[in-house]
């Protein structure tokens, strides 16, 4: 047998306080948590405004902080920052202002040890076969197109 629990409104507003105290979450997230725990649309609304007004939930905080945590921890390009933003449906002018924090020397830094570090890993292939991998990898990381082929021009020769 499967039990689920039941939870007050009180009980499951302090339970969403510490979810949220403990990283920034978004919108998206908290939904999903409260119908995971079997709550109404009407209780999740009344919920969601309540630690909303009590700056528990903040999506501009939450998009600064997942912006700034995947690019200096997973070295994500934006295109892969603004992707994961917009599947958690983050407003696009609060995507932009996340992105905008990220400096631009720091950017092109990260990205040139990132595929240098690559390309040194990948030895023992054929050249195609190592420019295609070098290349994939650095799309999935959400790299800009231009920034992989130049470098790869830089590497190649």
């Amino acid at each position: 047998m499967n039990f689920k629990a039941i939870f007050s409104v009180d009980e499951a507003l302090q339970k969403l306080r510490n979810y949220c105290a403990y990283q920034e979450r978004c919108h998206m997230d908290v939904v999903q948590k409260l119908r995971d725990m079997g709550m109404i649309d009407v209780v999740i609304d009344q919920i969601v405004v309540s630690l909303i007004t009590d700056n528990y939930l903040n999506e501009e905080r939450f998009a600064l902080s997942f912006a700034r945590g995947k690019f200096n921890q997973k070295h994500y390009g934006k295109i892969r920052i603004r992707r994961e933003l917009k599947r958690r449906n983050i407003h696009s002018k609060l995507i932009q202002n996340a992105l905008d924090q990220i400096d631009s020397n720091d950017y092109y830094e990260s990205f040139e040890a990132l595929a240098t570090k690559k390309w040194q890993s990948l030895k023992n292939d054929k050249d195609l076969v190592k420019k295609k991998k070098f290349v994939d990898y650095l799309l999935y990381r959400g790299w800009e197109m231009e920034l992989i082929y130049d470098k790869l021009q830089n590497l190649s020769n």
